[in-house]
């Protein structure tokens, strides 16, 4: 818990409250940018080596290109089960089931270039992929946890840890090259450090991707905190439970984060796939300066991701998610036509600068409801690995038409439509709760309360009377919550309200709350 302390405001004279900084938040924030430096290292010092892994294999460019797909289908496949994962068993077990893929992923990776085999090079690459996204929802979950008890904007600074590791695990991996030590020698013993230091790690920063409780109370008792008991807890309701594992599928707002968040990983991913070649063969550069070039954008990407959490904070996720799209739009354009390296080179920048802040802001838009993120993070991943999945093969095409340099330009669609649904990033306010497209039981969406805190119009809702707490007016001011601030009042699922109101239609009227309760149950009478 932390320990509330006052502090002085010399302005207007009096003392203002504020909560004391918890060791034990200090120790989860710094461990947690340790596992994001880790996973970007351990990424790079792979995709460093890939041309001696080609070499050693006597692999064409068609060949590597089809072998390095087994990555984004076992990212694709994992991520899709990862919330229910982590709901059902808790982020410290996929966390430990993530190292363990990791290390059995970077031995094959070792091992099939010192055997001459394909087949365990590919289940390497698969495992590699699965490992990732198993991860990668507990550590977004956990990062967005730590940044609400913070109290303010903090993700992008653990994205910007991996974009370091990015960085550090390159130069490794060109050490290592230059050294001519065996990928093996260099896999094994990067998978020896990358399990010590995760096993050392993830006791200290699960904390909000804990497993479900089991609790066995009936539909409409009050717990100790005077929620109601939820259905989607019990034990017993199979069908409720996969019904809450998969809703996140059927919110359309959580759709269409995922469509920013596809928009992001297609620009980043094209540049780590497609920058360093484009400047090769489109200004007839060196491999050292299309490194160079690549190298530009990462910096871009890491300064803003250092510097953005002001940003956001002071101007709030909206408008700097629109501001990114324009300046990556910007700078893709400037590249795919400029008429020399240098020019092309600003562009560089300001799409680096543009495409660092997308991802973060996407997840933490679906992690504003702590009980939902899991599931909610696993969906928008989910989009990023189809992203993966898709980019290489379309770009590839697109490059034999047009050359690398121009096919980049195409990901300034995926920008404009990232610029289009900006609105869908603003935080949830009020115990607002994104509408399924249908009800977990099959039946109507319930529709959605509360508002968001940026945007009007078809954004802003009145608010639900459900989510209302008993001694709220229907003039309750929530005006007091900041734009980036996730409020909520526990507003009763939307399963529990549809329940109630068929029991309702059935039996006419419910049992009043028992007195000295604080349930959220309502009374109803007959007319």
């Amino acid at each position: 818990m932390s320990r509330i302390v006052s502090k002085a405001t010399p302005d207007a004279g009096i003392e203002s409250i504020r909560p004391a900084l918890d060791p034990g938040l200090s120790r989860a924030r710094w461990s947690l940018l340790g596992i994001f430096l880790l996973n970007g290292i351990t990424m790079s010092s792979w995709l460093a080596r890939i041309p001696s892994v080609r070499d050693a294999l006597g692999m064409t460019p068609k060949d590597l290109g089809f072998v390095l797909l087994a990555g984004a289908v076992g990212a694709l496949v994992t991520v899709t089960l990862a919330g229910p994962i982590v709901n059902r068993f808790g982020g410290r077990a996929a966390m430990l089931a993530s190292t363990g893929f990791f290390a059995a992923a970077l031995v094959l990776l070792g091992v099939g270039p010192a055997t001459g085999s394909v087949p365990l090079l590919a289940a390497g690459i698969f495992l590699n992929g699965a490992a990732f996204s198993l991860g990668n929802v507990p550590m977004n979950v956990e990062s967005a946890s730590v940044e609400r008890r913070t109290g303010r904007t903090i993700l992008p600074q653990f994205h910007a840890a991996f974009s370091i590791g990015a960085v550090v695990g390159s130069l490794v991996g060109a050490a290592c090259a230059a050294g001519d030590v065996p990928v093996l020698v260099q896999f094994v013993g990067t998978a020896v450090v990358a399990t010590v230091w995760r096993l050392v790690s993830i006791p200290m920063f699960v904390h909000a991707t804990l497993p479900r409780p089991r609790v066995e109370a009936r539909l409409g008792d009050a717990g100790p905190d005077g929620v109601e008991a939820a259905a989607v807890l019990h034990p017993r309701s199979r069908r409720v439970r996969l019904g809450a594992a998969l809703g996140a599928w059927r919110e359309p707002r959580t759709l269409l984060i995922g469509l920013v968040i596809m928009a992001a990983a297609l620009s980043e991913g094209s540049a780590n796939d497609w920058l360093s070649l484009a400047v090769v063969d489109g200004f007839d550069q060196t491999e050292a300066v299309g490194a160079v070039v690549f190298g530009a954008f990462v910096g871009a990407m890491t300064v803003m991701r250092l510097l953005g959490t002001r940003l956001i904070d002071r101007y709030g996720r909206v408008t700097v998610l629109r501001v990114s799209g324009v300046a990556s739009i910007g700078g893709l354009l400037l590249f795919g036509f400029a008429p020399n390296l240098a020019l092309a080179g600003v562009g560089v920048v300001a799409w680096g600068l543009g495409a660092a802040l997308a991802v973060p802001i996407g997840i933490a838009a679906a992690s504003d409801e702590p009980m939902q993120a899991a599931s909610r993070v696993s969906v928008v991943s989910a989009f990023s690995s189809m992203a993966s999945l898709a980019a290489p093969p379309l770009l590839g095409i697109a490059a034999e038409a047009m050359g690398a340099r121009h096919a980049l330009v195409l990901i300034v669609v995926a920008m404009v439509v990232s610029v289009l649904l900006s609105t869908k990033v603003a935080p949830l306010v009020a115990g607002e709760r994104p509408a399924p497209l249908a009800g977990p039981d099959g039946g109507a969406p319930v529709p959605p309360t509360g508002r968001r805190a940026e945007g009007s119009g078809a954004d802003e809702a009145s608010l639900d009377d459900d989510a209302r707490p008993e001694d709220a007016g229907v003039g309750a001011p929530d005006a007091t919550a900041k734009p980036d601030q996730v409020v909520t009042h526990h507003a009763v699922p939307s399963t529990l309200r549809t329940r109630r109101r068929r029991a309702v239609r059935r039996h006419g009227a419910t049992d009043p709350a028992p007195s000295g309760s604080t349930s959220h149950r309502r009374e109803e009478t007959p007319a």
